[in-house]
């Protein structure tokens, strides 16, 4: 049967230790050095379950040298350990590639949300959710309706201890990892209640932030055995004081956004820049009080991925009342229920007035901005440096709302 094809998986082929190695420019000989990581499961020493697919083999392996220079990055330096040697508490089945770089990912995010209790749920190395809280179990919360259905079989990714309150909350729904960077008492009793799920702690995820502006070194192989090098990306904007201006000139003329944005929607811009930086391009989400709203990743054209956000606003919203409403679903409402739950979501513009919208590269063309302003969003973050910076400052003061620059472009393949 084709479910046996998650039971079976390839045998790890891979060494324990590896090396990478460079020569700079003078002929002296630079490297990475790697070992193995293998887990407990019940007394065998087990890596990776499998790669991407069941049929692919996959190792991890946890950095043990890195103190060198490539150009001007210098590695993060070996010791802090995160994604690379998690302590797996609880596993039934052992972890995958994707439960390994799913977790990563979040990680990510959150090493710029050291501020508060935030939680980022991953699926497919993509946020289907990620929210600030006041309470741990309020930022899950928030982060799970953020996109409910999308949520299931994710890992979640938290940055403080997991209390109790989180963790029932966590049980309601389906999810495949739990990373935390500790686990109150009695959290882990209600965690085992489901015996697949992989339980991870990160400890050094309390210092998470100390890797802001370290950033590693990148490596992907092409199919001919060629490799890219680069280095990680590292955020230029980590307060509201670093973004810039919107404004630009265009022949002759000079063009600003004539309104400031508010306190409130600082906070949501920073958030949702922050929050942006971990999501695949071409990209474009939507934020309101510290949550997503709408996700919008991978597309090939900007106007597309804002209208895809947009329109996953709209269906997970609606979604949220009726589970919260009427115990289930959307899709199984109908008749008066579901007109009631349509209205509703349609008057709020699906969540999306007074919202924040965050592109990942700039704006071409004013059509893509307005996709968001003509819901109500409030405010607006990119880039800049588009030929027509002036037609979306134009829009943005059609619509009374405002804009900022941050310089820089945060796309993610």
């Amino acid at each position: 049967m084709l479910k046996d094809m998650y039971k079976q998986f390839a045998a790890d082929p891979f060494p324990a230790e590896m090396e990478i190695a460079f020569r700079d420019a003078a002929g002296e000989r630079i490297a990475l050095s790697y070992h193995k990581v293998q887990f407990d499961i019940d007394g065998q020493q087990l890596g990776l379950r499998y790669g991407e697919n069941p049929d692919q083999p996959a190792s991890l392996y946890r950095l043990t040298n890195g103190n060198i220079t490539l150009g001007d990055v210098q590695t993060v330096q070996p010791g802090l350990e995160l994604s690379s040697r998690p302590e797996l508490l609880q596993s039934g089945k052992h972890p995958s590639k994707i439960n390994i770089t799913d977790v990563d990912s979040a990680l990510q995010i959150l090493k710029y949300l050291s501020h508060a209790p935030a939680c980022v749920i991953m699926k497919h190395n993509n946020p289907s959710g990620a929210a600030i809280g006041s309470s741990v179990e309020e930022a899950f919360t928030k982060a799970l309706y953020a996109d409910r259905i999308a949520a299931f079989g994710g890992a979640v990714a938290i940055n403080r201890t997991l209390d109790k309150a989180a963790a029932e909350a966590i049980m309601q729904g389906y999810v495949e990892v739990v990373a935390a960077p500790e686990f109150a008492d009695g959290v882990l009793e209600i965690l085992s209640r489901r015996k697949n799920l992989r339980v991870l702690r990160i400890a050094a995820m309390d210092r998470l932030e100390t890797l802001i502006g370290q950033p590693a070194i990148e490596l992907r192989s092409l199919i001919d055995g060629g490799m890219v090098v680069q280095t990680g990306f590292q955020s230029s904007i980590l307060s509201a004081d670093d973004f810039l201006p919107a404004e630009t000139s265009h022949k002759g003329a000079e063009y600003r956004v004539e309104r400031q944005p508010t306190r409130q929607e600082l906070d949501d811009m920073l958030f949702g820049w922050l929050v942006e930086t971990g999501v695949t391009s071409n990209s474009v989400i939507y934020v309101k009080d510290g949550a997503t709203v709408g996700i919008g990743t991978g597309e090939q054209d900007r106007v597309g991925v804002a209208e895809i956000a947009r329109d996953k606003a709209y269906r997970k919203l609606a979604d949220r009342y009726a589970f919260l409403e009427h115990g289930k679903p959307v899709f199984e409402l109908s008749g008066q229920e579901l007109q009631e739950v349509n209205q509703r979501v349609a008057a709020e513009h699906g969540g999306l007035k007074g919202a924040v919208m965050i592109s990942d590269a700039f704006f071409p063309f004013r059509d893509g901005a307005e996709v968001g302003l003509r819901e109500g969003v409030s405010a607006i973050v990119q880039p800049g440096g588009s030929l027509r910076d002036y037609e979306v400052i134009q829009a943005v003061n059609e619509y009374q709302a405002a804009m900022v620059f941050t310089g820089q472009r945060s796309f993610r393949h």
